[in-house]
């Protein structure tokens, strides 16, 4: 595939180029990807092959031999004798071991011509160059001493100034050459050398011999002025790239010589690598990254910092027993605070607990305490200016819907968390965890729940997660202590028991009952419960990461002197869309009790990052980009522009041997570090002599280096700048919700509709998704999709556009997202348009404005709205509204007309909702938010609805003029665009 010419290939590159990304934007098959590997990879190889000087597209065969003999090609000494070389020692990528005895029969007769474009001697045999300058040199390099018989005579073409004195030429024998010598002061700092190299040294003359195979690299005599090497003669010393330069380790370059020249390629190559993937990972944040900065509720704008103990939230459960908790988003219960219709975990965040004096990093260890009608919930909070826990409390007068936090209830000089409150013989008390002080404290309230004052010190120990319970006329406390001797953390459990909360506290003959696996259970996650007798304990499943899950175990046997328990299944109705919902990776506290209704509740903590997640996103990014700095320092070594990796000439004394027998002279090495990093620069030296750039070999390492250096600044902007990864839902007063997510669609349009439900289930609002099928066999919802929330599909008898609209009594929510299943957006897009909404909810809230004006009036596309900076409806085909004022508006007996219309045309349901919503008595009835990005897969599909643009529009521009007669006018009312305070409609 080599040898095909440089046209064919960017001819074929041409034409691939606009089919592959086209197929890229579809992700349609594996395929797919292989067409543009291979069409990255032959277009870097028809660069590669254009670059190739004339003689790398030469013949190979008898390559190695060619090489060598180069090393003598320009000189015929008759009767010289040298002693054998191992070019072995000097490039190991080339073994091999030639006898110079006989040069004159060893190397053919040199034609030497001159040139006006080069300040050097040169000729050129075997199609390989070579230069030759004559100063007084002293190199630390391979010399070979000549007989006194040997001698070189120039033959001088050019003017009698350029000539050399005779008199400093001797001997019998000569070498005829053609050629000139430039006189040019300037030139004494310009050298180049490569590896292979013969020096042959008589009086103050020297002669260097090269081979120009890779590319020459320069080097500088030890003395500092002997102008002395040779370079490809393809290539002008100019200001621009060249495969042939330096690298990093240079003493000198053509900038001397050419005085325009300031800089260094391999300096260009590292300032362009890092300006290409700088813009490569800037192009992937501008990408990926949401635009819009996220927006804290707190006052101090402290709160909510990443912290490596996690994101912790407290939410609340529902069931009829302590085994069949329901999170509170399934049990409808509506708040008219907030738009929460319904209400949705998590009710308690670190923002909603923050305040002037507290600013908040999470919240965790919730303990509930029931007082008549009130409930209250006792919890850690982590301060972010003191970076300490302490204890705070919340207050629900509505059964746990909606809570208010009251305060800092325990404050201390150490860290505090686990703040069981429980009450005895009248009196409130908690026992926290403070096992920084080194033992275990009760506290009793004297103003509930504010203000409480130190009781006693029950037990001089470090006990973590400290519960008690009374059970069978004792008091039981279930704690851990891992700083016992042998104790494994967070797989120890230890058992004391007393007569009264006050103690003395005893130890269970057994202690340690559990030390074991980390994820066995045994730490504590929440207080004990007695339910129809039983006793039962919530142990930490700590395996993968802290607090990974709950367990729960029933007390079998609980003596003085035995212990037995066993795990019972346990599911908490959770969620599968991973981090974007506030519990999606772990829960480690759980405290469930009983209301006086006989009702269960109960409230548990959840984060959606592992612990230490910040952390190791900072470790994974640094990673990823120190990869990429040595897939450069490759890139550079294997394209010639980096002669070494490391610089050690200022750091390492050069020393030589007899400048007349060396090969090869190690420079003192002072340390192992400086030993090894020797090492690794011979090493580059070895990759340049076995890598050969016009090879297919080396164009696909190249290709592989390119790919995944791509590869590792998007993995390094995505853990360093891109945060958790989480698209969170927005609060709204302190409240979350969640909506339904609508699309109509048909049995053509399936493979959109899969890809679609995989996506938008994961989103942290979205509770279910409803599928009209107005076409076909439906699909089944159970076994057809990859969903994480419930999809039900809602079969309607005619195919009609009005469908989309109608009353469901099976949707839960009043927020209903109309969403085609042709246009893709973020999740983030959908949360923040159902903020915006919850903020307004008798609006249409969506993503693609209009401007409908003119006499008479005519629909126009988006570009149109924008440059008129206005508009004034909104398509409902991407916008969250009221499902249950809207749709019965829609269906209502003064639509009849219109929805009659949208079934003759198929087309306008928007528009008619539009105007059905304009007449109500809101003064603003649409608003816009801007997408992130957007994609409308119908314009890949052969089954899009609308495909001929212009006859879609005339039908919407009738469908304008018959509303406006049917409702008597144009009620629509015209907005401007970034009037949010936010910049979300800009």
């Amino acid at each position: 595939c080599c040898r095909l010419p440089v046209l064919w290939w960017y001819i074929w590159w041409a034409l691939c180029a606009g089919e592959t990304l086209m197929y890229v934007c579809v992700c349609e098959s594996w395929r797919t990807w292989r067409r543009l590997f291979w069409l990255v990879y032959f277009g870097l190889l028809a660069m590669f092959r254009e670059r190739k000087a004339p003689a790398q597209m030469a013949d190979s065969k008898g390559k190695a031999n060619g090489e060598t003999r180069a090393v003598v090609d320009c000189m015929k000494a008759h009767g010289s004798s040298v002693e054998k070389l191992n070019l072995r020692k000097l490039v190991p990528a080339y073994p091999l071991s030639v006898g110079l005895s006989s040069l004159s029969s060893a190397a053919p007769q040199c034609d030497c011509s001159s040139t006006a474009s080069s300040s050097w001697w040169f000729c050129e045999t075997q199609g390989l160059k070579c230069r030759v300058q004559f100063g007084n040199a002293d190199l630390s390099f391979l010399k070979l001493e000549l007989p006194e018989s040997f001698t070189f005579q120039p033959r001088i073409v050019g003017s009698e100034s350029k000539r050399p004195q005779a008199s400093n030429v001797a001997g019998t024998n000569s070498v005829p050459f053609n050629g000139y010598v430039l006189p040019n002061p300037h030139v004494q700092k310009h050298c180049c050398a490569f590896p292979k190299r013969v020096k042959y040294i008589k009086g103050s003359f020297a002669m260097v011999f090269c081979a120009e195979v890779m590319g020459e690299k320069c080097f500088k005599s030890a003395n500092g002025t002997s102008p002395v090497g040779c370079c490809d003669m393809n290539v002008k010393c100019r200001c621009k790239w060249r495969w042939d330069s330096s690298g990093i380790c240079s003493y000198c370059h053509d900038k001397v010589q050419h005085r325009i020249c300031s800089i260094s390629s391999a300096f260009v190559f590292f300032l362009s690598a890092f300006i290409i993937f700088g813009f490569l990972g800037t192009f992937y944040a501008w990408l990926t990254f949401s635009p819009f900065e996220r927006q804290i509720a707190d006052s101090t704008g402290l709160a909510c910092q990443e912290d490596n103990e996690g994101s912790w939230a407290i939410g609340v459960f529902y069931g009829d027993t302590p085994f069949s908790l329901r999170p509170i988003e399934l049990e409808n219960i509506w708040s008219d605070r907030g738009s929460a219709w319904p209400i949705a975990n998590p009710v308690l965040t670190c923002a909603s607990v923050s305040d002037a004096s507290h600013p908040s990093n999470f919240v965790a260890d919730p303990f509930l305490y029931i007082q008549g009608s009130k409930l209250y919930v006792f919890y850690e909070t982590k301060n972010a200016i003191t970076k300490q826990g302490d204890i705070g409390v919340a207050e629900s007068l509505d059964g746990g819907a909606s809570w208010q936090h009251l305060g800092i209830a325990l404050d201390e000089e150490w860290h505090l968390s686990h703040p069981y409150v429980f009450k005895y013989n009248g009196q409130i008390y908690m026992m926290p965890e403070g096992s920084e002080k080194g033992d275990i404290r009760l506290y009793r309230a004297l103003e509930f729940p504010l203000k409480w004052t130190l009781e006693r010190v029950l037990i001089n120990k470090p006990l973590v997660d400290a519960t008690l319970v009374e059970y069978k006329g004792l008091f039981w406390l279930f704690a851990s202590d891992f700083e016992r001797f042998g104790a494994k953390k967070n797989g120890e459990l230890e058992i004391w028991y007393a007569h009264t909360p006050f103690g003395p506290w005893r130890q269970h003959k057994s202690n340690p009952v559990h030390n074991g696996d980390k994820s066995s259970g045994a730490r504590n996650g929440g207080r004990p419960f007695i339910h129809e007798g039983y006793l039962y304990r919530i142990g930490q499943d700590c395996g993968e990461t802290y607090g990974q899950r709950i367990r729960l175990f029933r007390i079998q046997v609980l003596t003085k002197e035995k212990f037995r328990e066993v795990e019972l299944p346990f599911r908490i109705e959770g969620s599968k869309k991973g981090r974007n919902v506030w519990n999606g990776l772990r829960y480690h506290h759980l405290d469930v009790q009983k209301l006086p209704t006989g009702q269960w509740i109960a409230v548990m903590d959840g984060d959606k990052v592992p612990s230490g997640d910040p952390s190791t996103r900072y470790l994974l990014g640094s990673m990823a980009f120190l990869v990429l700095i040595l897939l450069i320092l490759l890139l550079g070594v294997i394209l010639g522009v980096v002669q070494c990796v490391f610089p050690l000439g200022k750091c390492l004394r050069a020393g030589k041997r007899s400048d007349t027998s060396l090969l090869w002279v190690h420079p003192h090495v002072t340390s192992r570090l400086h030993r090894a990093l020797f090492r690794l620069n011979r090493g580059s030296t070895l990759i340049r002599g076995r890598i050969h750039c016009s090879t297919c070999g080396c164009v696909s390492l190249v290709l592989v280096c390119v790919i995944f250096s791509v590869l590792s600044v998007c993995f390094g902007v995505k853990f360093l700048f891109g945060g958790n990864g989480a698209e969170e839902p927005y609060p709204v007063d302190g409240q979350y919700s969640q909506f339904t997510l609508l699309t109509m669609t048909y049995e053509a349009r399936l493979w959109n509709l899969k890809m679609y439900i995989k996506h938008y289930s994961r989103c942290a609002s979205v509770r279910e998704i409803v599928v009209v099928w107005n076409k076909g066999e439906p699909p089944n919802p159970l076994f057809d999709f990859d969903s994480a929330v419930p999809v039900s599909i809602r079969r309607e008898e005619k195919n009609s556009l009005n469908n989309r609209f109608k009353v469901d009594p099976q949707i839960k929510t009043r927020a209903v997202f109309e969403l085609d299943d042709d246009i893709m957006v973020t999740c983030n897009d959908l949360e923040r348009a159902f903020k915006a909404w919850r903020e307004h909810p008798d609006r249409i809230v969506g993503f693609y404005p209009r401007l409908v004006d003119g006499n008479p009036l005519k629909y126009r596309n988006e570009r149109y709205a924008r440059n008129k900076k206005r508009y004034n409806m909104v398509l409902t085909g991407a916008a969250v509204l009221d499902g249950k004022d809207a749709f019965l508006r829609y269906w209502g007996n003064e639509a009849d007309q219109g929805r009659a219309l949208v079934d003759k045309l198929f087309n306008c349901e928007d528009i008619l909702l539009n105007f059905i919503l304009a007449n109500s008595t809101s003064p603003r009835s649409v608003e816009y938010i801007h997408p992130t990005w957007a994609v409308d897969t119908s314009k890949l599909s052969s089954a899009a609805i609308s495909r001929d643009t212009h006859v879609h529009y005339s039908k919407r521009t009738d469908c304008l003029l018959r509303f406006s007669e049917l409702y008597g006018g144009f009620p629509l009312k015209q907005w401007d665009f970034g009037t949010r305070s936010d910049g979300w409609d800009y």
